[in-house]
């Protein structure tokens, strides 16, 4: 009798087991990079670039390569509108848990993309190592039609430009951790679309861009290339890149190649007064010298290294001034440091910050170590009487 009971059993198992309710790879549509902008009546316009599957290559000759991707956009008074309307014209489920990035345009990043994160943070699929980023002077849809050369799916270049992190590369993750932290405001990393060479219209790429400063979630403004560095050093993100600096003695200049950075911050707080001690530390090679100087000696290495310290805090002088003076808005995270380091001074500082770090003082000391000068130390092309020794 439990012979017949165990055969029963079994056979139940295996007429019942198995992935009843799973979704065939075949019904998806793999969304690689989402953009979402604005009309001018205030309505959301989603884009979804969307990976064509594999093909076999159709007989009968030709050259033309057939198209690895396309972009389908919706309009909808809000984003879970538009959404829907786009999955009323695809055949299969849209699916966005392998999408690589996010674009946000720069009008709709102005009004407010609250309602964008408020998306995120419901949609349980949504991967939270998406790079999301503003598009600059344009609409963020227009990056989705751009055919990079060496990807298949352009929003994969995204994700290899940022891997790179030669310049800032901020996710879903670490935008809604900047959002919920004391004592910081969320930024964001810029692209825009420009030409394969300089001047030139057609044939358009794109490239990274700077940093978006964001206050109550609205872009208040941007970060250039310079000034983006200086925020990658006070932020702690520097860790590999290059400086650029002109040496007074003697004309032109030199170029480190700086292979890894710390930073170590200090808050002191006496009274009304706040002033922040940063120490930055780096060491690299060089890998320019436009100078007469021979920086194979000990004594012309310490001039280039004294440039490139100055250089440095130039640039992180630079940043704090605009985010102080012009942005007033705390995205460098002094806030942050007093909470995490001096928790009952910020309980007192916390209602009045906005303005407090608009007056907040800071000392920069900046130390860079030259570990290598390359094969030579002039210039090739300067004569031995030219050379600076």
């Amino acid at each position: 009798m439990k012979t017949f009971l165990y055969i029963g059993l079994l056979f139940t198992v295996f007429t019942t087991s198995g992935c009843w309710d799973r979704t065939e790879i075949n019904d998806l549509a793999f969304i690689a990079g989402t953009a979402f902008d604005i009309t001018d009546d205030g309505q959301y316009i989603l884009s979804h670039q969307i990976a064509i599957p594999s093909q076999a290559a159709p007989g009968g000759g030709g050259s033309g390569q057939p198209e690895k991707f396309f972009v389908m956009s919706a309009v909808g008074k809000t984003i879970n509108e538009a959404f829907y309307r786009l999955q009323k014209r695809s055949s299969r489920r849209l699916f966005t848990a392998h999408r690589s990035v996010i674009f946000i345009g720069e009008s709709l990043a102005k009004r407010g993309i609250q309602d964008i994160l408020d998306v995120y943070t419901h949609e349980s699929k949504q991967r939270l190592k998406t790079y999301i980023m503003v598009v600059k002077g344009g609409e963020a849809r227009s990056l989705l039609k751009v055919k990079y050369p060496f990807e298949q799916v352009p929003s994969e270049a995204i994700k290899e430009m940022e891997g790179l992190r030669s310049e800032l590369a901020v996710t879903l993750r670490d935008f809604f951790l900047a959002s919920s932290s004391e004592g910081i405001s969320p930024f964001l990393g810029v692209i825009m679309p420009v030409g394969l060479s300089e001047g030139i219209k057609e044939n358009k790429i794109f490239m990274l861009a700077g940093t978006a400063i964001f206050k109550d979630f609205k872009l208040v403004g941007f970060l250039n290339e310079n000034e983006t560095n200086g925020f990658l050093w006070v932020t702690d993100r520097m860790k590999s890149g290059r400086i650029n600096a002109k040496l007074r003695e003697g004309d032109g200049t030199v170029g480190m190649i700086l292979d890894n950075a710390n930073r170590k911050i200090t808050p002191e707080i006496s009274g009304d007064k706040i002033k922040f001690k940063i120490q930055l530390e780096g060491e690299g090679t060089i890998w320019e010298n436009n100078t007469p100087l021979d920086i194979g000696l000990p004594k012309n290495l310490r001039l280039v290294e004294k440039a490139m310290e100055k250089s440095v805090e130039k640039q992180v002088l630079d940043t704090l001034s605009k985010v102080q003076k012009r942005y007033k808005v705390d995205s460098v995270g002094f806030g942050q440091e007093i909470y995490r380091n001096k928790p009952k001074q910020w309980k007192v500082l916390k209602k009045q910050w906005d303005h407090k770090f608009q007056e907040v003082d800071v000392s920069i000391t900046v130390k860079l170590n030259v570990i290598g000068s390359g094969m030579a130390g002039a210039p090739l092309q300067l004569k031995e009487k030219e050379i600076i020794k």
